[in-house]
């Protein structure tokens, strides 16, 4: 099977959740969506880990699937983040994506119920054959304790409707493997910032980033080098914003890049528990490393 119509190339952002006093901050997060197409994202991922859709009502997930969509306007791709451990609610949430005009899924493996590879390779075709849109897998075993093997991705790479996978396992003797193993049939998408360079120049076709919530023409910038065969020019901006892509992981995401969006003015500095705003040492710290920046967090 030949290669699949990707739904973006490049950079796609993992936008976060903007709130305020308990509530989805739209006014917020409508600036936020402009500013990353302005800064020539090339995609934007809603509901994602980094969007805290765990703590999202049912109602909140919906709706801020549908006004990102609005409020993007086409203007570039927009990928909801509808997996779950249900596949029940999987299906019903990812229909409500379907239908208010989501470019594709995002559907991240089943936490906690411990699948093994036949049950995921059952769970994500079934999911695929009953979609509208392409599916993109999101494979992330730190978070979920459960890991597509390779086995598993051969299957579900011949799926029509299966069209990438977000990787963020991170580690890259399994990314070599998975490259040669699917790489010329499904789209590779880094999900680990500090590891955008080494994927792509293994094949993968971009990333799904934290890092640009705050500098998305950089990290659109890194990505298009690679595209481009440019691999020195982006292993020179990959090493130039290790120190704050690590600083955006000093803690669990997205606890760090919340802060650091609320200290450039970008929104409140605010999570739902069991996340908690980090301490303020831990906020000088990451402050220092945005200011060594300067302007160059675009």
């Amino acid at each position: 099977m030949k290669g699949k119509e990707p739904v973006f190339t490049g950079a796609a952002t993992a936008i976060v959740t903007p709130f305020r006093n308990g509530e989805v901050d739209y006014d917020a997060l409508g600036d936020i969506i402009d500013g990353q197409i302005a800064a020539g994202i090339d995609a934007i991922v809603v509901c994602g880990t980094t969007g805290e859709a765990s703590t999202l009502t049912d109602e909140e997930h919906r709706e801020v699937i549908k006004y990102t969509v609005q409020r993007t306007a086409k203007r570039v791709p927009v990928i909801a983040g509808t997996g779950s451990n249900d596949y029940a609610y999987a299906i019903d949430l990812s229909l409500h994506a379907c239908e208010v005009g989501a470019d594709a899924l995002l559907h991240v493996t089943p936490y906690y119920n411990k699948a093994s590879q036949r049950g995921l390779v059952q769970y994500f075709s079934k999911i695929a054959d009953n979609v509208s849109k392409p599916v993109i897998l999101y494979n992330v075993p730190s978070r979920t304790g459960c890991a597509i093997g390779i086995d598993a991705y051969k299957e579900l790479a011949q799926h029509p409707n299966i069209i990438a996978t977000k990787e963020a396992c991170g580690d890259l003797s399994f990314i070599v493997k998975l490259c040669h193993a699917v790489g010329d049939v499904i789209d590779i998408y880094s999900g680990n910032d500090d590891q955008i360079v080494p994927m792509m120049s293994l094949g993968a076709k971009g990333v799904i980033s934290v890092l640009a919530n705050i500098a998305p023409a950089v990290t659109h910038e890194m990505a298009k080098a690679c595209l481009d065969g440019d691999f020195a020019r982006g292993a020179q901006l990959q090493l130039d914003y290790l120190d704050i892509i690590n600083a955006l992981f000093m803690t669990v995401n997205p606890i760090p890049v919340k802060s650091a969006m609320a200290m450039l003015g970008m929104c409140a500095d605010e999570l739902r528990l069991p996340l908690c705003t980090m301490t303020e040492a831990e906020n000088e710290k990451l402050k220092k490393v945005l200011d060594s920046y300067g302007g160059r967090l675009k």
